[in-house]
């Protein structure tokens, strides 16, 4: 195994835990511990991660107007590709209409979306964190990010000799944090066996699931294609001047970390370590824009949003005008920079778009049963284009890339 490829490492533990979880289901609490541990493992590293890597790149990023500029760029392409995400999910939903004679009767409880909607509309007042710990034992990222970004500013407008001070700790502190992140990510193998057998276990029933919410997962799925395999690559081509093959193929371990944990920020480790080391991109934008991205760069959580809503209204008989849907697609965008990187957080930001449409919060449980296995080609389509982002960016800044 040593002598093989991270990738092909991920991939023969993947096949291998599907066949265990098929075949040896009451035995998977064996092998469950190793995705357990390993999630764990990622989860201790991020905000260390994330807080080093952003103070060292916006510090080494310079001048106000290099910051500012950059900034920009990143915000202007997540904004961009998240509506184009909304709209291609629009589009495929109408014509599929997945929802319409839908099974209302398959449906499951939903408790504490009425939270969901407090959460959102604080989202921003919470950026500002009351207690940077606090914010870090609660794993509140825009607050970290927030500091950190303050931190790696402020750096750049000390005296000279504390700047050198400065720069030079959170740099080695950085360095230190990814040779941490660089020993986890050698136990992915055995941490996706863990995780996707246990999954596999534990969804035994999923024909079923297809017979009843088949083509509302086909819809979804076939939106996420679109908009992961055509618009995204145009835009690599087009705006970014590089292969969109070539960007895949870098980027084939953290993709398939993501499909396997559903979790944007459990990936982040190894979306840094492939878009540096594989794609070329210089750490003072990929330590910018990824873990920024992570959090609310939401494109393929984003479409999922919108789609599930309009199955909801499609499913209850319910018309939508187009401004109505209009509004599903802004909302569905405020909501996505809402939902943090962590499994399952954006079938609880439903609730703000359905609210904003006037549709029943009920309806997310006659999606309930399949938002678990949506959620890992979601966060995929996510994770892609973080990654994408960081190389047009780093393109548009003069870096010379691998891709």
């Amino acid at each position: 195994m040593k002598n093989l490829a991270l990738y092909w490492q991920i991939l023969i533990a993947f096949a291998l835990s599907v066949l265990y979880g098929l075949f040896f289901s009451e035995h998977v609490h064996l092998v469950a511990w190793m995705g357990d541990i390993f999630i764990k493992a990622l989860k201790m590293i991020i905000i260390p991660l994330i807080f080093t890597s952003i103070i060292s790149g916006i510090a080494n990023v310079g001048s106000g107007d290099n910051l500012g500029r950059l900034g920009f760029k990143t915000i202007a392409y997540y904004l961009s590709t998240s509506t184009a995400a909304l709209f291609t999910g629009l589009v495929i939903v109408n014509i599929f209409k997945p929802g319409v004679g839908a099974d209302l009767g398959f449906a499951n409880q939903v408790e504490g979306l009425g939270v969901a909607k407090e959460s959102f509309g604080s989202t921003l007042m919470n950026i500002v964190p009351d207690n940077l710990f606090v914010a870090m034992v609660e794993n509140q990222m825009l607050s970290i990010i927030f500091f950190a970004i303050l931190m790696g500013f402020f750096i750049t407008k000390t005296k000279e000799k504390s700047q050198k001070i400065l720069l030079g700790f959170f740099d080695s502190l950085f360095e230190l944090i990814m040779k941490i992140t660089l020993f986890v990510i050698r136990f992915t193998p055995y941490g996706i066996f863990g995780i996707v057998a246990k999954q596999i276990a534990e969804n035994n029933d999923l024909g079923e699931l297809f017979s009843r919410l088949g083509l509302f997962m086909l819809v979804v799925i076939l939106a996420l294609f679109i908009h992961a395999f055509i618009v995204l690559p145009i835009v690599l081509k087009t705006i970014g001047r590089v292969s969109p093959i070539k960007h895949f193929n870098a980027m084939r371990t953290p993709l398939i970390t993501a499909f396997s944990t559903s979790s944007s920020n459990a990936t982040l480790p190894l979306t840094m370590n492939a878009v540096k080391k594989n794609s070329g991109v210089s750490t003072k934008i990929s330590s910018f824009t990824l873990p920024l991205g992570a959090t609310v760069n939401m494109d393929g959580t984003a479409l999922y949003e919108l789609v599930a809503a309009m199955f909801i209204a499609q499913a209850y008989g319910i018309e939508l005008t187009f401004t109505e849907q209009i509004i599903g697609v802004l909302t569905g965008l405020l909501a996505s920079i809402g939902a943090a990187g962590i499994p399952m957080a954006g079938l609880v930001m439903i609730s703000v778009v359905l609210s904003a449409m006037g549709l029943p919060l009920e309806g997310v449980g006659l999606i309930l049963a399949v938002d678990r296995l949506l959620d890992m080609f979601r966060t995929t389509v996510n994770v892609w284009s973080d990654s994408c982002g960081a190389v047009i960016i780093a393109k548009s800044e003069g870096e010379k890339l691998n891709v």
